[in-house]
């Protein structure tokens, strides 16, 4: 596993799974919430995003974590390895939007700039995360099997899963020692 894409919900988890993938098996973690966004939550215009994402990705090794599917899978997906979709319950990836956005502590997956606070449209947030598998999913999973089909897939539900199946994995100093033999 050298390319890794984490797919699922905001909340879900993907962005702590990440710095743990990336600290375990010694890859670069792209968070492509700082890709996208500027400070104050400005868009960037689709070809900027682009060249972030492109130039990202084209390194031999991450993993890279957040959806972004018709903007970003074909550049993503041909180069990936493994993804992994996280299927954590909505109501814990709810209460986990919420609990960050009312601590509102700066958090290494954002740009400077943007930081998540109570209002009008945080509330639409809400909104989008609980309907997530009903609205967002189909779309992405679309997507991804349109341009990643042969690509393996591991789904993990829930905190327990997601301890099993890193468990499961070779740490960075195991794996280096194993390549030096």
């Amino acid at each position: 596993m050298q390319r890794i894409v984490i797919l699922g919900n905001s909340g879900s988890g993907k962005s702590t799974l990440a710095r743990t993938l990336g600290a375990r098996l010694g890859l670069h973690v792209v968070h492509l919430d700082t890709l996208f966004w500027e400070a104050g939550w400005v868009e960037p215009d689709a070809e900027t995003f682009r060249t972030r994402v492109r130039q990202a990705v084209a390194a031999d090794a991450w993993v890279c974590e957040g959806n972004y599917a018709r903007r970003t899978f074909d550049l993503r997906l041909p180069r990936a390895d493994l993804i992994i979709w996280l299927d954590t319950p909505r109501l814990t990836c709810w209460r986990r939007v919420l609990l960050r956005s009312l601590l509102n502590r700066p958090r290494s997956d954002l740009p400077a700039g943007c930081s998540e606070k109570l209002d009008r449209e945080f509330l639409g947030f809400l909104n989008y995360v609980w309907n997530f598998d009903r609205r967002q999913r189909p779309g992405i999973e679309a997507a991804r099997q349109a341009i990643g089909p042969g690509i393996p897939v591991v789904r993990l539900r829930g905190a327990r899963q997601i301890r099993q199946y890193l468990a499961g994995l070779p740490s960075r100093a195991s794996s280096t020692a194993t390549a030096n033999h």
